[in-house]
């Protein structure tokens, strides 16, 4: 259990955040078992006022205030926020599917509160977009962008360890898919045409769950990790949020 969760939650590799934008400030709550998730809120560019949030479930392999970062430069008018997920320095606790999965709805509250904001858009990316499906079946959202997702955890890990019954062994399952199939949300997919890591038939098996696509985006020639360096991603995401507000 243990290995399965260091390769799936690699807490001890993601490394130390990079600058943050002006304004940025530290965030806080705490799991329902007690553990301290600590997080980060990007006020809008020059003071602006905004009644959004967008709010960030970042990869397992990310740490959470670069992707509050990423987010502030893609939506500087709204609010941003993105916590480290539990075990990932400095949040406490110890990283599993159903700890990520039940602090969702925490931490959406926690961000919620400390930016004054009435809508939330939630951004999901690569594990995060499970974290997203699990979230909007808990929480009233504006709507769901979704980066390289998946249907669910244990098909990604059987296709990616062939050789082994992964499905039957992971204890760690986040079925995005079936989360996200009873939702009437706005959901925008961006998914990267060279991933090798999330295949096209999980990213697929999500398309088929979910009940309102405003936005289907391919970035042609992207991989799962060199995609966010695209001008293609860059576009996809604003055209993603302007189909989920009506724009």
């Amino acid at each position: 259990m243990l290995l399965e969760e260091r390769l799936l939650f690699p807490a001890h590799a993601v490394g130390e955040a990079g600058p943050l934008p002006a304004g940025a400030r530290p965030l806080e709550t705490g799991a329902a078992s007690g553990e301290r998730l600590v997080g980060i809120h990007v006020p809008p560019a020059g003071g602006a006022a905004s009644d959004l949030l967008v709010l960030g479930y970042p990869g397992n392999g990310w740490n959470s205030a670069d992707a509050a970062s990423l987010l502030h430069a893609l939506y500087p008018d709204a609010h941003v926020a993105s916590f480290h997920y539990r075990g990932y320095r400095a949040s406490e606790g110890r990283p599993t599917a159903p700890a990520l999965i039940a602090d969702a709805p925490l931490t959406h509250d926690a961000a919620l509160a400390a930016s004054g904001a009435r809508r939330v858009l939630v951004v999901g990316v690569s594990i995060g977009t499970g974290i997203a499906a699990h979230l909007a079946a808990e929480r009233a959202v504006e709507g769901l962008i979704l980066v390289t997702p998946f249907d669910s955890l244990r098909k990604v890990a059987g296709e990616a360890i062939p050789l082994l019954p992964a499905g039957a062994l992971l204890r760690n399952e986040i079925a995005a898919a079936d989360a996200l199939r009873p939702l009437a949300v706005p959901v925008a997919i961006i998914e990267a045409e060279r991933d090798e890591i999330i295949s096209a038939a999980r990213t697929e098996g999500l398309r088929r769950a979910a009940r309102w696509i405003v936005l289907d985006r391919r970035i042609a020639g992207a991989g799962h990790n060199d995609l966010y360096q695209r001008a293609d991603f860059a576009a996809a995401m604003a055209a993603a949020r302007a189909a989920i507000e009506g724009r």
